[in-house]
């Protein structure tokens, strides 16, 4: 397979560099508003630079990672679609619902392959953790725990194009919570404030947050975000269920312990998301490889990301109002 790039940001890098370690595939067209960005990678990875309308004219060109900022996903997407790409995109679509649904149109009415970049259900830890969920080893799940914590905040400025802490950060935990709990969340209960950086409250969003999920069964998660974390990278998994309980910890620099008279110590977390999921985002790409060349739909999908979208959403609404958000 052969790919054009769209976006030669530190993502973009990471995406490109994978596609180009591959045997069975290339980079072979790579695109970004950034002249010296998009020839830095093209050198980097043994591609051509060009526009984006020559990636989607290409006739050797398979595929696209979509790999630019948020509020371009859904339009190239529904570019790619109708010029008969396959199309890897990171998440999320878009910050509109409603735009989602019309992209999402799009894709079906061209029979378009579409996978949404929600790296960590292919984490080895976390991918782990929901095998053993779906081979039984907690019997029924009835709570599940998921911990994102931030080594530092964004700038101010990021926030607003970002979509915030729901859409943005947490949107990867409401995907995680559906791939854990087997179930659609149906309400929705938001708890934040901005208790790291006041500049993030003046700009309308939150730096520390706490949401409550239910599904219709009764099952339960509990999201844990904040944007100030000490000690590294924190992003852990905990399901409990009928017959057990299965963890997904923390990764650490090494897994050396030292042990004394002042007790156990160990190395910090990763502290930087691209080392931490850097396998995710390897395995992630394969699965989309895997899955265009098998001729069955990615996943996660298009609607994936449209109901992490929906529970970000419904987040931010119980936030704002104080009150449990309900979904159809």
């Amino acid at each position: 397979m052969r790919f054009g790039v769209i976006g030669a940001g530190r993502i973009g890098k990471i995406h490109a560099g994978n596609i180009a370690r591959r045997g069975d595939c290339a980079v072979a067209m790579i695109a970004d508003a950034d002249a010296g960005a998009a020839e830095a990678l093209a050198a980097a990875t043994g591609a051509r630079t060009g526009s984006v309308e020559e990636i989607l004219a290409a006739k050797d060109i398979d595929a696209v990672a979509i790999c630019s900022p948020t509020d371009t996903h859904a339009d190239l997407i529904e570019r790619a679609a109708r010029a008969a790409k396959a199309i890897f995109c990171e998440k999320p679509v878009d910050l509109s619902a409603d735009r989602v649904r019309a992209c999402l149109e799009v894709v079906k009415a061209h029979k378009a392959k579409l996978m949404i970049g929600f790296n960590r259900r292919f984490d080895p830890n976390f991918a782990s953790l929901a095998r053993r969920i779906g081979e039984g080893a907690v019997g029924a799940v009835e709570l599940v725990q998921i911990t994102s914590r931030d080594p530092s905040p964004p700038p101010v400025s990021y926030i607003a194009r970002s979509g915030g802490l729901f859409r943005d950060m947490m949107i990867h935990d409401f995907d995680m919570a559906r791939f854990v709990l087997g179930e659609e969340p149906v309400a929705v209960s938001a708890f934040g404030a901005a208790l790291v950086d006041p500049a993030i409250g003046e700009a309308g969003d939150v730096d520390t947050a706490v949401v409550i999920l239910q599904t219709k069964s009764g099952k339960v998660a509990e999201i844990s975000n904040s944007r100030r974390a000490t000690y590294g990278y924190d992003q852990r998994v905990e399901a409990h269920g009928s017959q057990g309980l299965v963890v997904a910890g923390n990764v650490r620099e090494t897994t050396v312990e030292h042990a004394g008279a002042h007790g156990y110590t160990a190395d910090k977390t990763l502290n930087f998301f691209l080392e931490r999921y850097d396998a995710a985002y390897r395995l992630e790409l394969d699965a989309f490889i895997a899955a265009v060349k098998g001729g069955s739909e990615p996943s996660p999908s298009g609607f994936d990301g449209l109901q992490a979208l929906l529970l970000a959403d419904a987040a931010y609404e119980s936030w704002k109002t104080g009150k449990t958000v309900t979904l159809g």
